[in-house]
């Protein structure tokens, strides 16, 4: 039978590559990046990045995360430190031990009580750029204003 050979432990041979659509990266607490990031899957940052992130799913900044730059995410939840040009297309969730400074473009917001949150913030979905490059522009535009 094709396929239906098992080994000495009584488990098929056959071999099932580990799913890469739901994969998670992950930058420790005590890793440190400088430059740009593209993540095609979610990704949480314990450690610090300095420098913009984009990324086409989810951005997680864990408790000791810190993150200066500009992102670029689908969604995104904040329980450590932040600082520069965030733009979320659907939900930013902004937990009790975030520390938030910049520009904030988001579809939706949620922010505990006990956050630092000083940003300027456009919620909805006529305030979110159409892409990348607008973010970018909006943002330069806002720093000569």
């Amino acid at each position: 039978m094709l396929g239906g050979k098992k080994d000495n432990n009584g488990r098929s041979g056959t071999i099932i590559p580990a799913s890469t659509s739901h994969g998670l990266n992950s930058i420790v607490q005590g890793t440190a990046l400088t430059g740009d990031i593209n993540a095609g899957n979610d990704i949480r940052i314990d450690g610090t990045i300095k420098g913009n992130l984009t990324c086409k799913s989810k951005v997680i900044v864990g408790p000791t995360g810190v993150i200066e730059g500009d992102v670029h995410c689908q969604n995104a939840v904040v329980e450590g430190k932040f600082k520069g040009n965030l733009t979320v297309r659907e939900l930013l969730h902004v937990k009790e031990s975030a520390s938030m400074e910049g520009k904030i473009y988001t579809g939706k917001i949620i922010v505990q009580s006990g956050a630092v949150f000083n940003v300027s913030c456009q919620m909805g979905a006529d305030s979110l750029p159409k892409s990348n490059s607008q973010a970018r522009e909006i943002v330069k535009e806002s720093a000569t204003a």
